[in-house]
């Protein structure tokens, strides 16, 4: 584990202690396992697209998983109120797939994903308003998002430990659990107007494979969560309703559950 002075991550080492001890998933040998399959263009464009279809209808878009693929692989039409912001999305992650990550080309990513979400002026901007978070069943307020007045400030000090952390020396469940830390805080700062879920996902696959090579574009994280949308939620709510009295103790039902998509 390295010893790093964060400036927003969770430094705790007992956080990372019982971290290891909920974890049920062997993810050395999960990820070797991954690192042997032989991908071919065509299915990394398939992976792609269940990666980018799961991610949207945790947001609430209407698609079918099934007809995405068949509209990315085979070509097939739907009316463009479907494909729209599926297609920002998966232009988003092809962006990702060629580039560095870095602050600047997360936001380029974030203006690429919200084409058909946000007017420009928001697009890869952070909000300079309040946030409510709104539970994704009933719509009640499940969560108070970073104060306008420290949106910028804390999404900085996040891109400062991230930055740090690319240049870390991590084994594999070191770089899954910062990885899912990541996720957690970028949710939790909330930073833009609309499209942080979908940003938060990609980010959180996209430091992996910084980390760990171009293979771990194939991680089912973004349909595990979608297939357990109740518990994703859930978890993400447990630290806490208000930003400034968050308990990242209580974040490990969250954390734990990206290793556990390596074996879905």
């Amino acid at each position: 584990m390295p010893n790093m002075q964060f400036e927003i991550l969770p430094g705790n080492i007992n956080l990372f202690s019982s971290y290891e001890q909920a974890i049920a998933v062997d993810v050395e040998a999960a990820f070797q396992q991954l690192q042997l399959k032989n991908f071919t263009a065509e299915n990394f464009k398939f992976y792609t697209s269940v990666s980018v279809i799961s991610s949207s209808k945790i947001e609430g878009e209407t698609m079918e998983i099934d007809s995405y693929v068949q509209h990315k692989m085979q070509h097939v039409e739907y009316l463009p109120n479907l494909t729209e912001k599926p297609n920002d999305l998966f232009e988003a992650y092809l962006f990702a797939q060629k580039e560095k990550l870095t602050k600047d080309n997360f936001y380029k990513a974030h203006i690429l994903l919200t084409t058909h979400l946000l007017p420009e002026k928001d697009r890869g901007a952070c909000r300079k308003n309040a946030m409510l978070v709104m539970e994704h069943k009933t719509g009640r307020i499940q969560y108070e998002a970073a104060p306008a007045s420290k949106v910028t400030a804390d999404f900085d000090k996040l891109w400062n430990d991230i930055t740090e952390l690319i240049h870390a020396s991590l084994n594999r469940k070191e770089v899954f659990y910062y990885a899912s830390l990541i996720h957690l805080v970028f949710v939790n700062i909330h930073p833009f107007n609309d499209g942080n879920g979908r940003a938060a996902r990609l980010l959180e696959k996209w430091f992996i494979v910084e980390k760990l090579g171009e293979k771990a574009w194939y991680i089912a994280s973004e349909k595990y969560y979608y297939k357990n949308i109740d518990a994703y939620y859930g978890n993400l709510a447990a630290l806490g309703m208000f930003y400034e009295q968050l308990d990242y103790q209580k974040s490990i039902p969250f954390l734990i559950m990206l290793p556990q998509a390596l074996t879905f």
